[in-house]
């Protein structure tokens, strides 16, 4: 009589595979010798395999995931996980595979057996991905589902107005800003999107007056390097830029100190500028990045230059700024002198000798 490990040689694919139960669990998988003479080596093979899984089965170890590939892909879609492709791999591999026991080979055996025939692509996509998936899952390596609320406040150009004016008239809502520094930054941010860390640590030579231009240097995780261009409106409003020192300092006319939060150090300011003009407390400084990437689409259906100039690496995380918005909305920024549009020349003819000028900062 063979012992329950004997390796069986599967004339098909050419390998020698075993198929045994040690306790309540099944374990069939192919092994990697596909020569049917070394049968030998098969069998060596297959008993440490089985004395393996008896060690374990006695004498499980804390780091064992001792569960079933079916419960696992039940707590997997309990927690969010993609559903579309489990049932025939619960059907597969049941409750009596552990998933911990689920290898390359096993999975490559699956994607086989369920999709004879299938392209690659196909395997990968419903076979292993969603496998590994639950593995990792299970070993508490899937990447969590951001619980981050998506922010969808944006304003309109009437409340940014309204924002603005607050911001020029400091001593009405008991701010002390004799500069008007934070009239200055809420400008910069409408007109260019960028965050309030990268705003509050600006430096000054990064502003090319001719082409109005300013390169922030992006952060390590947020923001990628990249031009921003200052809409005429936004030019006009930032005033006079320093030349050495700080772009956009404090209301004091200080160096901000940057923490690690360096958004907030801006709050207070703004949050006083924000209650004056009569907008709630969801309005906050992040609020402006959202409304200027809401207001450059508007206008110039650009998406390649929203991604570039919003510092976003994937399309998806530009969207999440990108709100939906009323169709009139381009015609009443302009009617507040907000053009994001960039500048073109008159039409030319096929072979016409022309030159390109671009417009300074002192135009209109």
């Amino acid at each position: 009589m063979a012992n329950p490990w004997t390796p069986i040689w599967q004339q098909k694919d050419s390998v020698w595979i075993i198929d045994f139960r040690v306790g309540a669990r099944r374990i069939r998988r192919r092994l990697p010798i596909k020569e049917k003479a070394l049968r030998t080596t098969a069998e060596r093979m297959a008993h440490e395999i089985y004395n393996e899984a008896w060690k374990k089965e006695v004498q499980p170890s804390q780091s064992s995931n001792k569960i079933s590939f079916a419960k696992a892909a039940e707590l997997y879609e309990m927690s969010g996980g993609e559903a579309r492709f489990l049932p025939k791999l619960v059907r597969y591999f049941g409750s009596d595979t552990w998933i911990d026991d689920i290898d390359e080979i096993m999975i490559a055996k699956a994607a086989n057996d369920l999709h004879p025939g299938a392209k690659p692509d196909t395997l990968r996509r419903q076979v292993r991905v969603p496998v590994r998936a639950i593995q990792n899952f299970i070993a508490g390596k899937r990447r969590q589902k951001s619980t981050d609320v998506r922010r969808l406040r944006w304003l309109s150009p009437e409340e940014a107005e309204r924002l603005l004016a607050a911001a020029g008239a400091p001593g009405t809502v008991g701010l002390k800003d004799p500069n008007l520094e934070t009239l200055r930054k809420i400008s910069f941010m409408l007109g260019t999107g960028a965050g309030p860390g990268e705003t509050m640590t600006l430096d000054p030579s990064g502003w090319n007056p001719t082409t109005r231009q300013w390169w922030l240097d992006g952060t390590k995780t947020v923001y990628r390097p990249r031009f921003v261009v200052l809409p005429q409106r936004a030019v006009n409003l930032v005033g006079p830029i320093p030349e050495t020192g700080t772009a956009f300092p404090a209301p004091n006319g200080q160096p901000y100190k940057i923490h690690a939060n360096r958004g907030a150090q801006m709050a207070v300011a703004f949050g006083k500028v924000r209650d004056g003009a009569g907008l709630g407390p969801d309005v906050v400084p992040y609020t402006l990045r959202h409304t200027w990437a809401t207001w450059f689409y508007a206008q110039t259906k650009d998406w390649a230059a929203l991604l570039d100039q919003g510092g976003w690496g994937r399309s998806d995380t530009a969207n999440r700024y990108r709100k939906i918005a009323p169709a009139d909305l381009a015609n009443r920024l302009l009617a507040h002198g907000w053009d994001f549009r960039p500048e073109q020349g008159a039409p030319v003819r096929f072979g016409e000798l022309v030159s390109v000028n671009f417009q300074g900062s002192g135009a209109g």
